[in-house]
């Protein structure tokens, strides 16, 4: 299993019945994963903080705030997590409404506690991938942030596939002091070689394509 902010997946439970958030997270951690209970919808939120990694298992009808609203106000802000749905009252309407906005497993109570943590593990295995993809965009981002104002250029005309002695040209700068530039940006950024380079940008920002 990929690692999150915290190291290891997290499975945030959201439920108003004790015995039933109990049980779950009982269930989650016998396959050694973390595990955080919550109430209701609102009591997440007061938790949710936008870089979460993990799988919220959620319950439909709560008090105040039900699971569907929760999760249709997690969809607008794009939090990436994987909800699963688990409920005693779910319908075909209320199914579908959820799978709209993105449910990832639609679980009706009482659930086979496999069937469960095979959906858990699902999402989580599918949605590492998403979150590999933020945090190479974070680290291009930081590593970007540390370049100067001329390395930062220098970079956008490498970007573009242009030589150093072209790039020395347009900048009015002498060939080596390009490559001193073209030295500190491939450190800065972490890599070897301008390939690299080229790699992690496309990686981290689609829109980064050479011309």
């Amino acid at each position: 299993m990929k690692s999150t902010q915290s190291g290891k997946a997290t499975v945030f439970i959201v439920d108003d019945n004790p015995a039933v958030r109990d049980a779950i997270r009982w269930l989650v951690e016998q396959i050694g994963l973390n595990a955080k209970t919550f109430a209701s919808a609102r009591d997440f939120l007061t938790a949710f903080q936008p870089g979460m990694r993990g799988c919220l298992v959620l319950d439909i009808r709560m008090p105040g705030m039900s699971g569907i609203e929760l999760q249709e106000k997690l969809s607008r802000e794009q939090a990436h997590l994987p909800v699963i749905i688990v409920t005693g009252h779910g319908d075909v309407p209320v199914t579908v409404r959820a799978m709209k906005t993105g449910a990832f497993e639609f679980l009706q109570k009482p659930f086979n506690d496999q069937v469960l943590i095979d959906a858990i593990q699902a999402a989580l295995g599918k949605y590492s991938a998403v979150w590999e993809q933020e945090d190479k965009r974070s680290q291009a981002n930081r590593s970007l942030a540390a370049l100067t104002r001329r390395e930062r250029e220098i970079l956008e005309l490498l970007r573009r596939g242009k030589p150093n002695k072209v790039i020395a040209a347009e900048l009015d700068l002498s060939v080596r002091t390009v490559e001193g530039h073209r030295a500190n940006i491939t450190e800065k950024m972490g890599v070897k070689s301008l390939g690299q380079l080229i790699e992690l940008l496309l990686k981290s920002d689609p829109d980064n394509v050479p011309n």
